[in-house]
């Protein structure tokens, strides 16, 4: 049975070192047999969550359908899912924390009383990040340590058992992958499949 990885681009830039890393991941995931779909995030029409917490209780999002419904259900349909996001001051772009605030009512559940129900238990997910500021200071001054922070926060939240995260230091400089960066996002692949 051919396996379904969904690939969230949150990166801007279409030659930087994610989509290096994206496509690197997207190749090997379809020489291992896989299908691939990679969602470019910076691209979605996403409307702002208004706070209203309906779909916490209705399970759906009371707001005018746009693309957060069909990258939902993207998530729904794959089987494991790769999240890949530059870091902004510490953190995900906003756009990619847009998008989760409007599905999270498809992530966890939280209709009935006590803790979230996670809704995506027993799918797979690699997380990647990168950082302007140079190694090991991306880690230790929680650059792309923060954006990986906030996606495990997501990802384990919904159900996602994380597999490897990669984070890149120093991208200003390091603008392109290295071929032990290229095989390391080629091995989380294959750990993502096997």
């Amino acid at each position: 049975m051919t396996k379904k990885i969904l690939i969230l681009n949150a990166s801007p830039r279409k030659k930087g070192n994610i989509a290096q890393m994206v496509a690197e991941m997207s190749n090997e995931a379809e020489a291992q047999g896989a299908e691939v779909d990679v969602i470019e995030v910076q691209k979605l029409n996403v409307q702002p969550c208004m706070a209203c917490m309906q779909c916490r209780a209705k399970g759906f999002c009371v707001l005018p359908d746009d693309d957060s419904q069909r990258v939902l259900q993207s998530i729904k349909d794959c089987d494991a899912m790769v999240i890949a996001a530059p870091c902004y001051w510490g953190n995900i772009p906003g756009t990619l924390k847009l998008l989760f605030d409007r599905i999270v009512y498809g992530m966890m559940d939280e209709s009935a009383r006590g803790f979230p129900k996670p809704l995506h238990k027993g799918k797979r997910c690699v997380l990647v990040s990168t950082s302007t500021t140079p190694w090991p200071f991306n880690i230790l001054m929680h650059q792309s340590h923060g954006a990986i922070r906030a996606l495990k926060e997501i990802c384990r939240y919904s159900g996602f058992k994380i597999v490897a995260t990669i984070e890149k230091g120093g991208t200003r400089r390091n603008t392109t992958l290295s071929e032990k960066e290229a095989m390391t996002c080629r091995k989380a692949i294959r750990k993502l499949l096997y």
